[in-house]
């Protein structure tokens, strides 16, 4: 291991510090004998099977959405790439600006929204405006993270699968996706997180309806004006889960194309 400078050791001790501290902080607040009461109230367990269930189709989402995507950004040609800058606005937007895009477009009045509203959808204050928020917002970290390891991985194994007679789509998903998993996986993990968290666009664009649109950030937000002690313990279990999934992804995540990798490794090396 190649030896730190000491002074490094300060500020990343502060950065350590600055992020455990407040949960530090949180723990100290928990009613821990009325933790099991706080947390199995009906309104409590139908937000955190919402955000759940949300999480879970967003993120998919993002994958079949960012991988394509990341794809053209890290492979096309530079005139093309400006459309970076507009995929990455999510993440400087404020949550609310982000909810108010999205009424604007989906809404009842809204760009596309009253063209869906003529065939009789209604998209906005319904939990399918919960997945687009979420989506929205959490898209930018699967792309960048897809994008970086492609450019880091390079063209050199598509080119020799190419000559070897693969095609494109074969290219793709015999030698690029096995490459990328690492980036694909931290990427997702991160776009999973971000939605579990959405708060702000998902209240200004689908509401706080209980069962419906009510996730678990918006059921802290609401406890937090009329019981304090159950918004700390639902923000310790929101905590808590993304502890866990974070966790579970980075200590569990080999990439399950690795056996195709090992068996195509001797037509790389013969290219």
């Amino acid at each position: 291991m190649t030896p730190l400078p000491r002074w490094v050791w300060i500020p990343a001790a502060l950065a350590l510090c600055l992020v455990a501290g407040p949960l530090a902080g949180l723990l100290a607040r928990v009613d821990w004998a009325g933790l099991p009461t706080l947390l199995s109230s009906e309104s409590s367990l139908a937000a955190l099977w919402l955000s759940l269930r949300t999480a879970v189709v967003s993120t998919l989402l993002c994958i079949l959405l960012g991988v394509p995507l990341a794809l053209v950004l890290a492979r096309v040609d530079r005139r093309v790439r400006w459309l970076r800058g507009i995929v990455l606005v999510p993440l400087v937007l404020p949550p609310v600006v982000g909810g108010l895009a999205l009424l604007a477009t989906f809404g009842r009045m809204g760009l596309i929204g009253r063209h869906i509203e003529a065939l009789g959808v209604s998209i906005a204050f319904t939990t399918l405006a919960v997945v687009l928020a979420q989506t929205f917002v959490a898209l930018p970290f699967l792309v960048v993270g897809v994008e970086g390891a492609l450019r880091t991985s390079g063209t050199r194994y598509e080119r020799a699968a190419a000559t070897l007679g693969a095609s494109p789509t074969r290219a793709l998903t015999r030698v690029t996706l096995p490459l990328v998993w690492p980036g694909l996986r931290s990427g997702a993990t991160l776009a999973f997180a971000r939605c579990l968290g959405e708060f702000g666009a998902t209240l200004t664009f689908a509401g706080s309806l209980q069962g419906v649109t009510r996730t678990l950030p918006l059921e802290i937000y609401l406890q937090r004006e009329v019981d304090p002690d159950a918004a700390v313990a639902l923000s310790l279990l929101l905590v808590a889960v993304a502890i866990a999934i974070v966790t579970v992804s980075y200590d569990h995540g080999g990439s399950p194309w690795r056996g195709r990798v090992a068996a195509d490794a001797p037509a790389r090396e013969h290219a």
